[in-house]
């Protein structure tokens, strides 16, 4: 049965209302063509390690978080996407490990390739205009290859994928203007 509220609080729940057009859906191809992807992504993590740094692999960071079941330490090698000054996460096919331990933890450590970290904390994005956002970005952001994979799967993308949002935690050492800033700010 459907929801009995008017649209404007099903939107404000973060639940996707009726607006003309199809709502976007899974696709069995997208599904499976990221789950062969991501195999092998996680196959050549130690080379994309030795690799990352060097100019090529744009916006690559290492995602640290605690494990949801441990609590170990968990790494692993994400596109962190900038909008207007905040930063994003994700992943195209749902519910990853990792986007579970994030979720879990609420909070998680972003490591440059220049060691430089950052603490943060995690917010997953409801169906709405800031994931949509976030994954439009993904098309803008990410190195050559992804981004095309990521123009072709949107219907997939939007139906399934897992997007969060990272807010630093105090001083956010990852932008290099944070420290005059805060100086400014106490003269």
């Amino acid at each position: 049965m459907a929801d009995a509220a008017p649209m404007g609080e099903r939107a404000a729940r973060g639940e996707r209302v009726p607006t003309g057009e199809p709502a976007p859906r899974s696709s069995r191809f997208w599904s499976r063509w990221f789950r062969i992807q991501y195999r092998m992504i996680r196959w050549l993590d130690p080379l994309i390690r030795a690799w990352l740094g060097r100019p090529g692999l744009a916006d690559t960071v290492e995602l640290v978080v605690p494990g949801r079941r441990t609590g170990r330490p968990r790494s692993v090698l994400v596109g962190l996407l900038e909008i207007d000054g905040r930063w994003y996460v994700g992943h195209p096919n749902g519910p990853a490990q990792w986007t579970r331990n994030l979720e879990a933890a609420g909070r998680a450590t972003i490591r440059r390739p220049d060691g430089v970290a950052a603490e943060v904390a995690v917010v997953p994005l409801p169906q709405g205009p800031e994931r949509t956002a976030a994954i439009h970005a993904t098309f803008r952001q990410h190195p050559h290859g992804g981004r095309q994979i990521y123009h072709l799967a949107h219907a997939h993308i939007e139906a399934v994928g897992a997007f969060f949002r990272l807010d630093p935690l105090g001083l956010d050492p990852l932008r290099p203007s944070a420290a005059a800033e805060v100086e400014a700010a106490s003269t």
